[in-house]
């Protein structure tokens, strides 16, 4: 029995809190609110601190009376940008009045008024909002992961804007979030991997968060500045749904506070309609980043959220691809031995390619079997029973069995969750994929259920005070089924549904299908073997027009067919997809030259060509290395020396050129072998190829089109070895400072360093904030960029010169003759510079000591 006397806290009280009704400003701007004929109708009461005119004057004037002329053109003119109440127009760096410095302004509309907003602009930068979102989007674009795709993103985010913390949020299908990247000041404990509970987002907030993108708080402790008067003649309060001005709810201040943040920024991530997550920013101290800075970061944020959608649907696609594959290969499997239907073992191999699962039962005609981690028999008809209840033909899936059918405690261990796919409408037959319990714990921030507390007005819903991870164990629940592994197992439902029907009807369109795929393969074979028998005549014909004896015939046509054979050999371990040039090469040198192959030097990226370009080169490979030890260098003691490189417009050029053999002549006629090196890549591939007689040795040059060419990972460098950069010489140093002012260029290095085994890099872009990273941690090795604008980063130098400290200096202008004294000897790498350049100016300092 319960007390229904007992009074229960309302846990929705925050779900209804009027966030967008608060009816104040933060006070670092002002807002005006004016109707349709431009008469000021509500104002901010700090306006006198920002135009110079008590709010109270301004009500009921027009509103060109407080700013200028220019001002109110500028302003009607962007008006006729706004495209509805959710879009809000920008001005930036324009002067309300000629004696006033400038200020930005946003635009929105509200029902049927104007808001007009303004706050002081800040310094003006190096690079327009353009600019600098082009480069940061260029960047995005080149992560591989999804994981790294995250991490740029609040890396470049905290870059732009100077928060200390950076996180990106992302909210699962019950509302509770969790932080999947984070960028953090060194000095801060990290949250990256901390869930919070759905209730630190109410559900206004999240509505909010869709329609206006991008949230700023300056100073958590500023007293804000009302927008009187407080209701219009109708008694409404001002909507301030869009500003971006407005004031923070006390419940959410009370939150921050209790994380110890003093300002924070937040970029809401929309994908499809919908809030996939949020990127936030924390700082520890008041922090108000220009409209123009949270304006690219808006723009990067709306650009980050279709890109993030574009990827999540390549996966998705990809993923469904697969999932197609399977699906067609159950029913086409199963059309021919209906038997498979009751072997659980094969369906779960073969479904769980696309979903995976730990056991699997099937139930068709009143027989059941089942495999692997599943219920006993008399449990699973139990089940199949209770789930005949429900709608037919609808995909049953939990991640907590034992909620949908209680006896499923009981076997929680061996099957916590399941997805039931009905194969047929009646009688009720399943085919269920069941995973077992996973016993997780989960790392909240703070206790998730600790929201109230009781104070003297009585119980009340609380912001959570404690942050530090707080762990739950989770039981009886299993790894939880996607969207996406729902969608696949709706089509194995459909395609199972067609086998029956086409197992009822017989199976004679079945064999009939099969027949003519049959058919389609002979012919394909057919077609092959006729090519490779026309170019083998081709070969015989053109070899036999140039033989001088039935020996050299001989010998020929056994090299070209060989070369032939060698390169479908790899192109057979390639399942006759690209294949790479260096084990070519390799092949056609030990073939020709049995112990000095290592005569022929090699060096080029990791390429590889599809398969008509495959077997053309290796015709011409063939060709050039048989005469070049007939005749060329190979003949005598010299060398061959073959590079390849990718060209900007992705070709493919190759150079072979010979030196140390014997005098060279241009030939008196051609033969079939020299029309093969100067024709092939040209007829066969439409590229280019030049060969060149020199006394000093045979060159020749070969282009093959970027549409042949895949390009793989490393470096082949001498006749068998991968090499990279050069060595490090005694280790790469673990805690490396890096000052730098520019943002893009900090991070490649940042990577670079980390890539080369540096295991903490601390980045200043002044020498305020070089001299806190010294502080803060022992520095092993710095890279110090010269000119920080309008610093030098010389007196960095100095200090790390006193400590003891390892560094070199970085430049695009040249300062070696602007260093003088101590210093003047000093190493300067010039921009733009990579790994290579670090490895080698970090040797050369070793090399001095």
């Amino acid at each position: 029995m319960t007390d229904d006397t007992t009074e229960q806290p309302d846990l929705t009280v925050c779900d209804r809190e009027p966030i967008h009704l608060l009816g104040a400003i933060q006070s670092f701007g002002f807002l005006i609110a004016v109707s349709a004929d431009w008469l000021v109708s509500r104002a901010s009461e700090n306006l006198v601190e920002h135009l110079g005119t008590d709010w109270a004057d301004a009500i009921g004037q027009p509103f060109d009376r407080l700013v200028s002329e220019q001002a109110v053109h500028d302003l009607r003119n962007r008006i006729a940008y706004l495209q509805g109440e959710d879009s809000v127009e920008r001005l930036l760096r324009i002067r309300l009045k000629p004696e006033l410095p400038e200020y930005d302004v946003a635009i929105h509309f509200s029902q049927s008024m104007i808001i007009i907003e303004g706050e002081p602009s800040g310094p003006v930068g190096h690079e327009d909002i353009g600019i600098t979102v082009r480069s940061m989007l260029m960047r995005q674009s080149q992560t591989a992961s999804m994981q790294n795709f995250r991490l740029s993103a609040v890396r470049q985010i905290r870059a732009i804007t100077g928060f200390d913390r950076v996180m990106l949020y992302r909210f699962d299908q019950d509302g509770a979030g969790e932080v999947v990247a984070e960028s953090v000041v060194s000095r801060r404990e990290s949250f990256l991997g901390l869930r919070y509970p759905a209730t630190d987002i109410p559900r206004q907030a999240r509505a909010l968060y869709v329609r206006n993108v991008l949230r700023v708080i300056a100073d958590l402790q500023d007293p804000g500045a009302r927008v009187l008067p407080e209701r219009d003649l109708g008694g409404q309060p001002i909507d301030l749904s869009m500003s971006v001005l407005r004031s923070v709810s006390p419940v959410h201040i009370e939150y921050l506070s209790n994380m110890g943040v003093r300002a924070s920024l937040s970029i809401s991530v929309v994908c499809e309609g919908r809030l996939w997550g949020l990127i936030a920013c924390h700082h520890y101290s008041p922090l108000r980043p220009t409209l123009e800075q949270r304006t690219a970061a808006e723009l990067f944020g709306r650009m980050f959220s279709m890109m993030l959608e574009s990827r999540e649907r390549e996966e998705t696609a990809a993923y469904e691809q697969r999932s197609r594959a399977i699906t067609d290969r159950l029913m086409a499997v199963v059309a021919q031995d209906a038997d498979l239907l009751h072997n659980p073992e094969w369906i779960g191999e073969t479904i769980g390619a696309a979903i995976p699962s730990d056991g699997v039962g099937v139930y068709l005609d009143g027989r059941l079997s089942l495999s692997g981690m599943a219920p006993d028999e008399a449990q699973f008809r139990a089940l199949v029973l209770d789930l005949s209840r429900g709608a037919a033909s609808q995909i049953v899936t939990t991640d907590r069995l034992s909620r949908l059918h209680p006896p499923a405690a009981a076997y929680a261990e061996r099957a916590a969750g399941m997805i039931a796919i009905p194969i047929s409408r009646s009688p009720r037959d399943y085919v269920i994929l069941f995973r077992s319990e996973k016993v997780r714990s989960v790392r909240w921030a703070g206790d998730p259920d600790k929201a109230m507390e009781e104070d003297a007005s009585g119980v009340r819903l609380s912001p959570r005070k404690s942050f530090e991870a707080w762990r739950e164990l989770v039981q009886g629940v299993s790894e939880s089924f996607t969207s996406a592994e729902r969608r696949v197992a709706e089509a194995v439902r459909t395609s199972l549904l067609e086998v029956v029907l086409l197992l009822a009807e017989g199976r004679e369109s079945d064999q009939a299908r099969a027949h003519e795929r049959q058919d389609l393969l002979i012919a394909e074979l057919n077609h092959r073997v006729r090519n490779v028998l026309s170019l083998v005549r081709s070969l015989i014909s053109r070899t036999g027009a140039t033989a001088q004896s039935h020996q050299e015939f001989a010998e020929t046509l056994e090299g070209r067919v060989q070369a032939l054979a060698r390169a479908h050999d790899q192109l057979t371990v390639k399942r006759w997809g690209p294949a790479e040039i260096e084990p070519l090469v390799r092949a056609e040198a030990s073939a020709y030259l049995a112990d000095n192959g290592d005569r022929v030097r090699l060096s080029g990226p990791n390429v590889a060509l599809d398969p008509t370009a495959f077997n053309t080169l290796s015709l011409v490979l063939h060709e050039l290395i048989t005469n070049c030890a007939k005749y060329g260098a190979l003949s005598d003691s010299g060398h061959v020396d073959l590079r390849w490189g990718v060209d900007v417009d992705g070709a493919l050029l190759i150079t072979w050129r010979e030196t140390g053999g014997p005098p060279v002549r241009a030939p008196s006629r051609k033969g079939f072998g020299t029309t093969i090196i100067e024709r092939s890549i040209p007829y066969d591939l439409g590229g280019r190829a030049r060969a060149s007689y020199k006394l000093s040795g045979f060159e020749a040059e070969f282009t093959i089109p970027a549409k042949y060419i895949t390009m793989g990972v490393g470096v082949v460098a001498g006749p068998g070895k991968s090499e990279e950069v050069a060595e490090i010489r005694g280790g790469f140093p673990a805690n490396i400072l890096l000052v730098e002012d520019s943002m893009l260029i900090a991070l490649d290095v940042e990577e670079a360093l980390t890539a080369l085994g540096a295991k903490h890099v601390a980045t200043a872009s002044s020498i305020r904030q070089a001299r806190e990273a010294i502080a803060a941690r022992q520095i092993d090795f710095a890279i110090l960029d010269i000119n920080l604008g309008t610093e030098s980063s010389l007196p960095v130098a100095e200090e790390l010169e006193a400590k003891g400290v390892s560094f070199v200096f970085a430049s695009g202008y040249g300062e070696q003759a602007q260093l003088s004294g101590e210093l003047a000897d000093h190493h300067v790498i010039s921009k733009p510079y990579g790994r290579a350049e670090i490895i080698e100016a970090l040797n050369r300092l070793r090399a001095k000591a």
